[in-house]
Protein backbone atom coordinates (compact mmCIF):
# COMPACT_ATOMS: atom_id res chain seq x y z
CA UNK A 1 0.00 0.00 0.00
CA UNK A 2 1.46 3.35 -1.13
CA UNK A 3 1.82 6.19 1.32
CA UNK A 4 -0.34 9.35 0.87
CA UNK A 5 1.51 12.56 0.29
CA UNK A 6 0.88 15.11 3.07
CA UNK A 7 -1.23 18.17 2.18
CA UNK A 8 0.88 21.35 2.37
CA UNK A 9 -0.25 24.07 4.73
CA UNK A 10 -0.21 26.94 2.20
CA UNK A 11 -2.08 25.79 -0.86
CA UNK A 12 -4.32 27.56 -3.30
CA UNK A 13 -7.97 26.73 -2.57
CA UNK A 14 -10.20 25.51 -5.38
CA UNK A 15 -11.50 28.11 -7.79
CA UNK A 16 -15.16 27.59 -6.86
CA UNK A 17 -14.29 28.68 -3.32
CA UNK A 18 -12.66 31.95 -4.50
CA UNK A 19 -15.15 34.68 -5.37
CA UNK A 20 -14.24 36.51 -8.53
CA UNK A 21 -13.32 40.19 -8.10
CA UNK A 22 -14.47 42.45 -10.98
CA UNK A 23 -11.90 44.57 -12.74
CA UNK A 24 -13.80 47.77 -11.95
CA UNK A 25 -13.43 47.10 -8.21
CA UNK A 26 -9.70 46.46 -8.67
CA UNK A 27 -9.30 49.78 -10.49
CA UNK A 28 -11.25 51.53 -7.71
CA UNK A 29 -9.01 50.04 -5.03
CA UNK A 30 -5.91 51.09 -6.94
CA UNK A 31 -7.22 54.63 -7.35
CA UNK A 32 -7.88 54.91 -3.60
CA UNK A 33 -4.37 53.83 -2.74
CA UNK A 34 -2.01 56.74 -1.96
CA UNK A 35 0.18 57.68 -4.89
CA UNK A 36 3.84 58.41 -4.57
CA UNK A 37 4.60 62.09 -4.81
CA UNK A 38 7.86 63.75 -5.61
CA UNK A 39 10.25 62.79 -8.32
CA UNK A 40 12.00 65.44 -10.35
CA UNK A 41 9.58 68.21 -9.24
CA UNK A 42 8.64 67.63 -5.58
CA UNK A 43 7.72 71.31 -5.15
CA UNK A 44 4.62 70.78 -7.29
CA UNK A 45 3.05 68.60 -4.59
CA UNK A 46 3.71 70.67 -1.47
CA UNK A 47 0.29 70.23 0.09
CA UNK A 48 0.71 70.05 3.82
CA UNK A 49 1.12 72.06 7.02
CA UNK A 50 3.99 74.52 7.09
CA UNK A 51 4.44 74.56 3.30
CA UNK A 52 3.92 77.46 0.92
CA UNK A 53 0.60 77.85 -0.87
CA UNK A 54 0.23 76.24 -4.27
CA UNK A 55 -0.09 78.74 -7.11
CA UNK A 56 -2.75 76.67 -8.86
CA UNK A 57 -4.93 76.19 -5.74
CA UNK A 58 -7.98 78.13 -4.61
CA UNK A 59 -5.97 79.89 -1.90
CA UNK A 60 -3.35 80.87 -4.46
CA UNK A 61 -6.02 82.38 -6.72
CA UNK A 62 -7.38 84.37 -3.77
CA UNK A 63 -3.94 85.77 -2.96
CA UNK A 64 -3.42 86.80 -6.58
CA UNK A 65 -6.73 88.70 -6.66
CA UNK A 66 -6.42 90.18 -3.18
CA UNK A 67 -4.56 93.29 -4.35
CA UNK A 68 -7.39 94.17 -6.79
CA UNK A 69 -10.11 94.43 -4.14
CA UNK A 70 -11.00 97.89 -2.79
CA UNK A 71 -9.88 98.88 0.68
CA UNK A 72 -13.35 99.88 1.92
CA UNK A 73 -17.01 99.18 1.36
CA UNK A 74 -19.32 100.69 -1.24
CA UNK A 75 -22.90 101.96 -1.12
CA UNK A 76 -26.30 101.25 -2.63
CA UNK A 77 -27.93 104.17 -4.44
CA UNK A 78 -31.07 104.87 -6.44
CA UNK A 79 -30.69 106.19 -9.98
CA UNK A 80 -32.70 109.42 -10.15
CA UNK A 81 -31.89 110.54 -13.69
CA UNK A 82 -29.31 112.44 -15.72
CA UNK A 83 -28.21 116.05 -15.93
CA UNK A 84 -25.27 118.14 -17.12
CA UNK A 85 -22.50 119.75 -15.05
CA UNK A 86 -19.70 122.04 -16.16
CA UNK A 87 -16.31 120.44 -15.51
CA UNK A 88 -13.63 123.07 -14.83
CA UNK A 89 -10.84 120.57 -15.56
CA UNK A 90 -11.90 119.77 -19.12
CA UNK A 91 -13.82 123.07 -19.68
CA UNK A 92 -16.75 121.06 -21.05
CA UNK A 93 -20.30 120.33 -20.02
CA UNK A 94 -20.29 116.70 -18.91
CA UNK A 95 -23.34 114.43 -18.97
CA UNK A 96 -23.85 113.15 -15.41
CA UNK A 97 -26.05 110.73 -13.51
CA UNK A 98 -27.69 111.63 -10.19
CA UNK A 99 -27.60 108.91 -7.51
CA UNK A 100 -29.27 109.13 -4.11
CA UNK A 101 -28.58 107.04 -1.00
CA UNK A 102 -31.70 105.88 0.84
CA UNK A 103 -31.04 104.77 4.44
CA UNK A 104 -27.93 102.86 3.40
CA UNK A 105 -26.59 100.79 6.29
CA UNK A 106 -24.13 97.97 7.04
CA UNK A 107 -26.11 94.80 7.77
CA UNK A 108 -23.50 92.03 7.84
CA UNK A 109 -19.94 90.81 7.32
CA UNK A 110 -18.37 87.99 5.33
CA UNK A 111 -15.13 86.69 6.84
CA UNK A 112 -12.26 84.83 5.23
CA UNK A 113 -12.03 82.11 7.90
CA UNK A 114 -15.78 81.36 7.81
CA UNK A 115 -17.08 82.25 4.33
CA UNK A 116 -13.85 82.18 2.34
CA UNK A 117 -13.66 85.88 1.46
CA UNK A 118 -13.88 89.38 2.95
CA UNK A 119 -17.02 91.37 2.15
CA UNK A 120 -19.44 93.87 3.67
CA UNK A 121 -23.19 93.34 3.33
CA UNK A 122 -25.03 96.62 2.78
CA UNK A 123 -28.78 97.23 2.78
CA UNK A 124 -30.89 100.20 1.73
CA UNK A 125 -34.52 101.27 1.84
CA UNK A 126 -37.08 99.85 4.22
CA UNK A 127 -39.79 97.21 4.24
CA UNK A 128 -42.76 96.44 6.44
CA UNK A 129 -42.30 93.52 8.78
CA UNK A 130 -45.52 91.84 7.60
CA UNK A 131 -44.06 91.61 4.09
CA UNK A 132 -40.90 89.85 5.26
CA UNK A 133 -40.59 86.17 6.10
CA UNK A 134 -39.86 85.10 9.66
CA UNK A 135 -36.32 83.81 8.89
CA UNK A 136 -35.44 87.17 7.34
CA UNK A 137 -36.88 89.05 10.29
CA UNK A 138 -34.81 86.87 12.59
CA UNK A 139 -31.63 87.67 10.64
CA UNK A 140 -32.17 91.42 10.94
CA UNK A 141 -33.16 91.14 14.61
CA UNK A 142 -30.06 89.11 15.47
CA UNK A 143 -27.83 91.76 13.90
CA UNK A 144 -29.70 94.63 15.53
CA UNK A 145 -30.44 96.50 12.31
CA UNK A 146 -33.78 97.56 10.77
CA UNK A 147 -35.35 95.60 7.92
CA UNK A 148 -33.97 96.57 4.52
CA UNK A 149 -35.56 96.24 1.09
CA UNK A 150 -32.37 95.66 -0.95
CA UNK A 151 -29.16 93.89 0.03
CA UNK A 152 -25.79 93.66 -1.71
CA UNK A 153 -22.23 92.57 -0.90
CA UNK A 154 -19.08 94.61 -1.51
CA UNK A 155 -15.78 92.75 -1.59
CA UNK A 156 -12.92 94.29 0.40
CA UNK A 157 -9.23 93.50 0.58
CA UNK A 158 -8.86 92.46 4.23
CA UNK A 159 -10.42 92.66 7.67
CA UNK A 160 -9.58 96.34 7.99
CA UNK A 161 -12.17 97.13 5.32
CA UNK A 162 -15.05 95.66 7.34
CA UNK A 163 -17.17 98.62 8.46
CA UNK A 164 -18.76 98.40 11.95
CA UNK A 165 -22.08 96.59 12.09
CA UNK A 166 -25.05 98.93 11.83
CA UNK A 167 -23.03 101.89 10.52
CA UNK A 168 -25.02 104.33 8.41
CA UNK A 169 -23.35 105.07 5.07
CA UNK A 170 -23.66 108.70 3.99
CA UNK A 171 -22.94 110.37 0.66
CA UNK A 172 -19.60 111.80 1.85
CA UNK A 173 -18.19 108.28 1.63
CA UNK A 174 -17.21 109.38 -1.88
CA UNK A 175 -15.07 112.47 -2.44
CA UNK A 176 -15.37 114.93 -5.30
CA UNK A 177 -12.81 114.15 -7.97
CA UNK A 178 -12.36 110.47 -7.14
CA UNK A 179 -13.23 107.58 -9.49
CA UNK A 180 -15.85 104.92 -8.85
CA UNK A 181 -17.22 101.77 -10.46
CA UNK A 182 -20.99 101.33 -10.83
CA UNK A 183 -22.88 98.06 -11.17
CA UNK A 184 -26.52 97.57 -12.06
CA UNK A 185 -29.05 95.65 -14.17
CA UNK A 186 -29.52 97.00 -17.67
CA UNK A 187 -32.90 98.01 -19.07
CA UNK A 188 -34.95 95.11 -20.41
CA UNK A 189 -35.58 95.61 -24.14
CA UNK A 190 -37.64 92.48 -24.73
CA UNK A 191 -37.20 90.27 -27.80
CA UNK A 192 -34.90 92.03 -30.27
CA UNK A 193 -33.46 91.10 -33.65
CA UNK A 194 -29.84 90.65 -34.56
CA UNK A 195 -29.35 94.21 -35.85
CA UNK A 196 -30.57 95.85 -32.64
CA UNK A 197 -29.14 93.27 -30.25
CA UNK A 198 -25.68 92.74 -31.76
CA UNK A 199 -25.29 95.54 -34.28
CA UNK A 200 -25.46 93.42 -37.44
CA UNK A 201 -25.31 95.40 -40.70
CA UNK A 202 -28.23 93.54 -42.29
CA UNK A 203 -28.75 92.31 -45.85
CA UNK A 204 -28.35 94.31 -49.10
CA UNK A 205 -31.17 96.61 -50.16
CA UNK A 206 -31.32 95.36 -53.79
CA UNK A 207 -29.90 92.65 -56.09
CA UNK A 208 -32.72 90.20 -55.60
CA UNK A 209 -33.23 90.70 -51.89
CA UNK A 210 -36.89 90.45 -50.93
CA UNK A 211 -38.23 91.11 -47.43
CA UNK A 212 -35.01 89.99 -45.71
CA UNK A 213 -33.27 93.32 -45.26
CA UNK A 214 -32.95 93.02 -41.49
CA UNK A 215 -32.36 89.26 -41.31
CA UNK A 216 -29.24 87.97 -39.57
CA UNK A 217 -28.06 85.82 -42.48
CA UNK A 218 -26.22 82.51 -42.11
CA UNK A 219 -26.08 80.84 -38.71
CA UNK A 220 -22.94 78.83 -39.58
CA UNK A 221 -21.34 76.44 -42.04
CA UNK A 222 -22.68 72.99 -42.88
CA UNK A 223 -20.36 70.00 -43.06
CA UNK A 224 -17.22 71.89 -42.12
CA UNK A 225 -18.45 72.84 -38.66
CA UNK A 226 -20.45 69.72 -37.90
CA UNK A 227 -23.75 70.65 -39.59
CA UNK A 228 -24.94 72.46 -36.51
CA UNK A 229 -25.19 75.89 -34.94
CA UNK A 230 -22.22 76.42 -32.65
CA UNK A 231 -22.95 77.34 -29.00
CA UNK A 232 -22.79 81.05 -28.28
CA UNK A 233 -23.86 82.12 -31.75
CA UNK A 234 -25.17 85.69 -31.80
CA UNK A 235 -28.82 85.51 -32.78
CA UNK A 236 -32.11 87.25 -32.07
CA UNK A 237 -33.44 86.91 -28.54
CA UNK A 238 -34.13 88.70 -25.27
CA UNK A 239 -32.08 91.85 -24.94
CA UNK A 240 -31.10 93.59 -21.71
CA UNK A 241 -31.93 92.69 -18.14
CA UNK A 242 -28.33 91.64 -17.43
CA UNK A 243 -25.79 92.66 -14.78
CA UNK A 244 -23.42 95.26 -16.17
CA UNK A 245 -20.48 97.23 -14.74
CA UNK A 246 -19.30 100.67 -15.85
CA UNK A 247 -15.82 101.49 -14.61
CA UNK A 248 -13.90 104.70 -13.98
CA UNK A 249 -16.68 107.26 -13.51
CA UNK A 250 -15.65 110.54 -11.93
CA UNK A 251 -17.51 111.90 -8.90
CA UNK A 252 -18.58 115.42 -9.87
CA UNK A 253 -20.56 116.56 -6.81
CA UNK A 254 -21.51 115.25 -3.35
CA UNK A 255 -24.40 116.49 -1.17
CA UNK A 256 -24.27 114.85 2.25
CA UNK A 257 -27.46 116.43 3.62
CA UNK A 258 -29.62 115.12 0.78
CA UNK A 259 -27.60 111.93 0.22
CA UNK A 260 -26.87 112.76 -3.43
CA UNK A 261 -23.81 111.69 -5.42
CA UNK A 262 -23.40 112.93 -9.01
CA UNK A 263 -21.10 110.90 -11.26
CA UNK A 264 -20.02 111.59 -14.81
CA UNK A 265 -21.30 109.49 -17.68
CA UNK A 266 -24.12 106.98 -17.90
CA UNK A 267 -24.97 104.30 -15.36
CA UNK A 268 -26.60 100.96 -16.27
CA UNK A 269 -30.28 100.53 -15.49
CA UNK A 270 -33.53 102.51 -15.81
CA UNK A 271 -34.69 105.27 -13.49
CA UNK A 272 -35.25 104.34 -9.83
CA UNK A 273 -33.17 101.19 -10.16
CA UNK A 274 -30.62 100.11 -7.54
CA UNK A 275 -26.98 100.88 -8.35
CA UNK A 276 -23.90 99.57 -6.53
CA UNK A 277 -21.19 102.23 -6.20
CA UNK A 278 -17.65 101.43 -5.02
CA UNK A 279 -14.12 102.79 -5.36
CA UNK A 280 -12.66 102.11 -8.81
CA UNK A 281 -10.17 99.23 -8.95
CA UNK A 282 -8.30 100.73 -11.92
CA UNK A 283 -7.62 104.11 -10.31
CA UNK A 284 -5.71 105.15 -7.20
CA UNK A 285 -7.57 104.79 -3.89
CA UNK A 286 -8.86 108.01 -2.26
CA UNK A 287 -6.65 109.17 0.62
CA UNK A 288 -9.27 109.41 3.36
CA UNK A 289 -9.70 107.89 6.81
CA UNK A 290 -11.56 104.62 7.23
CA UNK A 291 -14.33 106.29 9.29
CA UNK A 292 -15.25 108.90 6.65
CA UNK A 293 -18.84 108.44 5.46
CA UNK A 294 -19.68 105.93 8.22
CA UNK A 295 -21.90 107.14 11.08
CA UNK A 296 -22.54 104.78 14.03
CA UNK A 297 -26.16 103.78 14.49
CA UNK A 298 -27.97 105.39 17.42
CA UNK A 299 -27.95 103.07 20.42
CA UNK A 300 -24.97 101.01 19.27
CA UNK A 301 -21.81 100.63 21.37
CA UNK A 302 -19.63 103.00 19.24
CA UNK A 303 -22.37 105.65 19.27
CA UNK A 304 -22.71 105.47 23.07
CA UNK A 305 -18.94 105.81 23.46
CA UNK A 306 -18.91 108.89 21.24
CA UNK A 307 -21.75 110.47 23.27
CA UNK A 308 -19.88 109.81 26.53
CA UNK A 309 -16.69 111.35 25.15
CA UNK A 310 -18.60 114.37 23.88
CA UNK A 311 -20.25 114.92 27.26
CA UNK A 312 -16.91 114.60 29.04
Amino acid sequence: MSLKTPIPLFTIPPRFLCPSVPRQLVRTIRSLAPKKRGGTHPERFNQGPGLKTLISSQDGAFLRREKNFPLRTGALAIKKGMTGIYDPVTAKREACTVLQLDRCQVTGHKRRDIHGYWAVQVGCGTKEARNVTRPERGEFAAKGVPIKRHLAEFRVKNEEGLAPMGSIITADLFQEGQWVDTRGVTRGMGFAGGMKRWGFSGQPASHGNSLTHRAMGSAGASQGSGSRVLPGKKMAGRMGGEHHTVQKLKVMKVDRENGIVVVSGAVPGPKYSIIEVQDSIKKSWPHVEATVGLTPMAGSVPAVKEEVVAEA
